[in-house]
């Protein structure tokens, strides 16, 4: 397998009483599929009082393997169908990081 060198970090948030229903949503529609295309993806979920943080992050070999998935601007949003019903307010860009150091989290 390839070693990641980049990270595609994408943030929304729900209502709590729309959470768990996005979470199912999103892992089918979203983390299924770009689990497809990328090396390693991790969907995460934060609960507060009134709203529900999702982040889902990406694992690539290069801005080049990104841009094959992402298009030519990789921080440019892909929204899924549904979005715009579950999310509080769309975002407007993904966070694309480069990896200075990793170590091991998860045997294979």
């Amino acid at each position: 397998m390839a070693t990641p060198t980049i990270v595609r970090i994408w943030r929304g948030r729900t209502t709590r009483d729309r959470a768990d229903e996005y979470e199912a949503y999103l892992f089918k529609n979203g983390v299924k599929v770009l689990s497809e295309r990328a090396l390693a993806v991790s969907q995460f979920r934060e609960d507060r009082e009134t709203d529900s943080e999702f982040v889902t992050v990406s694992y690539w070999e290069d801005i080049e393997a990104m841009s094959r998935y992402a298009g030519a601007d990789p921080r440019m949003i892909h929204h899924l169908p549904r979005d715009e019903e579950f999310l509080i307010e769309l975002p407007e860009s993904v966070q694309v990081l480069r990896i200075t150091a990793a170590f091991r989290l998860f045997g294979d």
